[in-house]
């Protein structure tokens, strides 16, 4: 398994929305400024369905990234199941004015673990950055 993790200074409510909102996600989903995430769907139910595209900018490569929630509990933890029937959760712990997210996932085998923990990493951190820059609530 692989785990990334950050610490967002901002309220759960806010912390919470931008992650799960198609209009957000497409703002902050991605790693690197050459990448970015031209479509987004999200049906944050038990047994509902996301969708995720990403892609480099120049066009050169993108992928989904998709699958299904298996357990939703509202401003605390999200689990998911993808197509490659790989699994993940993201923890949402609220200390007030600050929120920790951890979210950890089972590898795929055709890249290496390094490469895809410093890239999720980086969507996380990228995460961070869009919402406490961002003055919306």
């Amino acid at each position: 398994m692989i785990t990334v993790q950050n610490t967002i200074d901002a309220p759960i409510d806010k912390v919470w929305n931008f992650w799960i909102l198609p209009e957000h996600i497409q703002n902050w989903n991605y790693p690197f400024d050459e990448w970015h995430t031209p479509h987004a769907e999200n049906d944050l139910q038990v047994n509902g369905r996301f969708k995720y595209k990403m892609a480099a900018k120049d066009k050169s490569e993108s992928f989904d990234f998709e699958g299904e929630y298996t357990k939703v509990e509202k401003f605390k933890l999200i689990e998911y199941k993808l197509l490659d029937d790989r699994t993940g959760s993201v923890l949402f712990e609220n200390y007030g004015d600050k929120v920790k997210i951890t979210e950890v996932f089972e590898p795929t085998k055709n890249d290496s673990e390094s490469m895809q923990k410093n890239w999720c990493q980086a969507v996380i951190d990228n995460f961070k950055k869009y919402v406490e820059n961002n003055k919306e609530v």
